[in-house]
């Protein structure tokens, strides 16, 4: 028995706009997301320990000293027995001074140091770098610009390669809705998590959402292109009967994909420790989205585009009031 998914697109649509709208609307209202140290300014530190540290210890002891942002990511230590760690947090102070020039304050820096020491026994500051608001604003910049390039560059690729079909533009161009509709999921989930749960998002976030960005083009890519075999087969049937059987014939290749993927997602946010958290959690957001845009949104789209029902809508909920005002009255 063969489902009729492309039959029951519109409630598929309605599916991604219940999902997309709150999303949105935490990303448009102020504060849409929480942006951690590289996209701000920062300070970002490499400690060694001479024994063993726990990296939950550290990061505790850092949310007692005021840095409860603080990001501890282990390093391999140069020391047997010994731990490094590399931790960023926001901007530390530096020495506060009276009029006189004199020391009232030591840097917040030193501050640091002394009561890890203290806490932990002997270690060193091996190096210490400041992000300035100019560096994350350019690295806000560049992510934008990629992420706008990368829909390009699948928009014209999608087109060149499916040229041979009529109107391949609107393919690409469906190609590049559906990633979109996963990029604005995965922001809109974390822009919400930033408001209720202080979650924030980082490079690695970008990195995750190119990521997303590439599984979902190569899933839609893998259903558009057994269109196409099918369209040439099956040339005396309906586009959108066309569209279904593809889905069908591709569907269980997608599915078994994405859950291998999830599976190692999954085990990794559990397991993979408190740093890479968000980037995972970002992944399995976009994975699921990506494999059900995949599936029910880009095809789907395409299907509506050829068939032209989106004039037809159009000319229903406003060609008809216009043709009546034109015509004279009787």
């Amino acid at each position: 028995m063969m489902l009729d998914i492309v039959g029951k697109r519109y409630w598929f649509f309605l599916l991604s706009i219940l999902v997309l709208v709150p999303g949105v609307i935490s990303l448009v209202l102020p504060g849409g997301l929480r942006p951690g140290i590289d996209f701000t300014s920062g300070s970002i530190m490499t400690i060694q320990f001479d024994k063993s540290v726990n990296q939950s210890d550290l990061r505790n002891e850092f949310t007692t000293l005021g840095h409860p942002e603080a990001m501890v990511q282990k390093s391999d230590s140069g020391i047997p027995g010994g731990s490094t760690f590399i931790v960023r947090t926001y901007t530390l102070k530096g020495e506060q001074k009276d009029a006189s020039g004199k020391v009232t304050a030591p840097a917040e820096r030193e501050s640091i140091q002394n009561a890890l020491i203290k806490k932990f026994g002997n270690m060193k500051m091996l190096s210490f770098d400041s992000v300035s608001p100019i560096i994350a604003t350019e690295t806000v910049r560049n992510a934008v610009v990629a992420v706008a390039g990368a829909a390009v560059g699948i928009l014209l690729y999608i087109a060149y390669a499916f040229r041979r079909v009529k109107s391949s533009f609107r393919w690409g161009t469906c190609a590049v809705i559906a990633l979109v509709h996963d990029a604005l999921v995965v922001l809109g989930v974390f822009s919400i998590l930033g408001r209720f749960f202080d979650v924030e998002v980082d490079s690695l976030f970008i990195t995750a959402v190119m990521t997303i960005i590439g599984f979902s083009v190569h899933d839609t890519i893998v259903v558009f292109d057994r269109i196409r075999e099918n369209y040439g087969r099956r040339m005396g049937d309906r586009f959108e009967n066309v569209v279904n059987h593809s889905i069908m014939q591709t569907i269980g290749r997608s599915l078994n994909t994405s859950l291998t993927v999830l599976l190692v997602l999954v085990t990794l946010f559990l397991f993979g420790g408190v740093t890479i958290k968000t980037f995972v959690l970002a992944l399995l957001i976009g994975i699921v989205t990506g494999t059900y845009s995949s599936i029910f949104v880009a095809a789907s789209l395409l299907v509506v585009w050829e068939n032209g029902e989106l004039k037809k809508g159009w000319q229903r909920l406003f060609g008809g009031n216009s043709k009546r005002a034109a015509s004279p009255a009787n």
